[in-house]
């Protein structure tokens, strides 16, 4: 009796236990059916290639860009090639490398061999002078419009001032040449002042007045073309961006209803200020952060290239109110910007707008984008090619020296007839009577091609090469 109570004992309290354990189970199913509409803060990056490509070539480019700094800071704009591996250690080549990268690209560098020192030299070719010469002039070319950028980067700060040095780092980003600080900042005293703050001893670049038609970003001429192009309504136009995910990009059914109800929320311009705002509010936190979206979009549309670095981006962080954590804030939004790890083993990170590129080149190029293509072009160009355009360059060198030749030829057998003729007529002078040698001197001299007049244009064209000599 006893062994028969426990065991219907124990099948009850296991009966009781697979009940507990049930129950959760059931509540656990229907959890899943309410889900946020919210765009969520981490966020897995997903590749494009067609960026990840352009990153591949800038890589190289940049090593070039270094090479060509070295080469144009020697005396004769020549190195030689025992100094070479020495010096490229410095721009963080490892050793026996620098020869074999300088070989890789012949359309850049040119070896050659010095005429007198019989030593090995390494120069640029002259596709890449001229590369740097068109370079140069576009970007000389372009300084009202650089100007323009650097007004509309000191409206974005909160202050109306950035660091002398921070602007200096990004300078190429920006189409800025060089010597900006002077000729830019010191040229528009009108537009621009330099300060000196006193307790950090930094340069301030300072906007000296606000100028209302330049505080309009480029996402609201984007919004007002795709207006006239699709016309879409006016209510979902207002605050939106251009949206463009990259591809295996999943986009789920909340997801598309969070990126909805996000391009809709209103927000503070980046030029707007914001100084006497209260943030506490949640409503107001959710406006800066799409602000901070509008701001990052604004510097990427004031570039050249339509991108710049993300630490580069991070320096105007403080005087922008960005948030801090730049790459998460990001990946949060990749149908706006895309984040490229390639280029230096992945150490610098790339930020790309996604809609001023298209199939890995810029929509709308201009004239400095399109120059510094070109240095990417003769660095794609094979070395098979460079040792054809040599042999046709020899080829066509020889045949000048041939018709050089050819001319020279005649040249000298024509002065052999006439010297000929020449001798053929005093042996005739010598077999005539003296009456007849006086007479035919003178039908000589006078029928001669040589006359007196033309002994002085000798004498003239003599004195001319003399003085030529001194």
């Amino acid at each position: 009796m006893k062994i028969f109570l426990s065991f219907v004992y124990s099948v009850n309290f296991f009966k009781a236990k697979q009940r507990e354990i049930v129950r959760p189970i059931q509540l656990i199913l229907y959890r899943p059916m309410s889900q946020s509409t919210s765009i969520p803060k981490k966020m897995q990056r997903v590749r494009d290639h067609g960026f990840d490509n352009y990153m591949e070539v800038e890589k190289k480019t940049r090593k070039v860009l270094k090479f060509q700094g070295l080469i144009l800071s020697q005396p004769n704009q020549a190195l030689p090639a025992s100094r070479l591996d020495i010096l490229a250690r410095r721009l963080g080549f490892k050793q026996d490398e620098a020869g074999a990268f300088v070989l890789k690209f012949p359309h850049v560098f040119e070896i050659y061999e010095h005429p007198v020192q019989r030593i090995l030299y390494c120069r640029l070719t002259r596709k890449a002078h001229l590369q740097i010469e068109l370079e140069k002039q576009a970007l000389y070319a372009q300084i009202p419009e650089a100007v323009t950028r650097l007004r509309k980067l000191l409206m974005m700060s909160s202050t109306g001032r950035l660091r002398l040095e921070h602007v200096r780092i990004a300078r190429a980003e920006f189409g800025l040449p060089d010597d900006f600080e002077y000729s830019v900042i010191l040229k528009f005293p009108q537009y621009f002042r330099l300060v000196d703050a006193q307790e950090t001893r930094n340069k301030y670049i300072e906007c000296v007045e606000k100028d209302p038609r330049l505080m309009v970003c480029g996402i609201e001429k984007l919004r007002e073309k795709e207006y006239r192009e699709r016309g879409a309504s006016a209510e979902d136009m207002r605050f939106s961006f251009i949206v463009n995910f990259p591809p295996g990009f999943k986009i789920g059914k909340y997801y598309r209803i969070a990126v909805w109800k996000w391009q809709r929320f209103p927000y503070w311009s980046p030029y707007e200020d914001i100084s006497g705002y209260d943030f506490r509010s949640f409503e107001a936190q959710r406006r800066m952060e799409k602000r901070a979206v509008a701001t990052i979009h604004e510097l990427l549309c004031l570039t050249v290239e339509k991108k710049i670095t993300l630490e580069r981006i991070a320096h105007f962080r403080m005087s922008m109110n960005l948030p801090k954590k730049l790459k998460e804030f990001l990946l949060q939004h990749q149908g706006i910007f895309y984040i490229s790890t390639r280029g230096n083993y992945g150490k610098i990170h790339t930020v790309f707008l996604r809609e001023a590129y298209k199939r890995g080149e810029l929509k709308e190029p201009n004239d400095l984008y399109l120059a510094r293509r070109k240095l990417a072009e003769l660095v794609l160009l094979s070395p098979r090619k460079a040792k054809v355009d040599r042999e046709l360059v020899n080829f066509q060198r020889e045949r000048e020296n041939d018709h050089e030749m050819r001319f020279l030829g005649t040249d000298f057998v024509d002065d052999c007839s006439k010297v000929s003729g020449c001798e053929k007529n005093v042996v005739r002078c010598e077999g005539e009577e003296p009456e007849n040698k006086l007479n035919s001197g003178l039908v000589s001299d006078f029928g001669s091609d040589f006359t007196d007049e033309d002994d002085e244009t000798n004498e003239f064209e003599d004195a001319e090469d003399v003085d030529s000599i001194e």
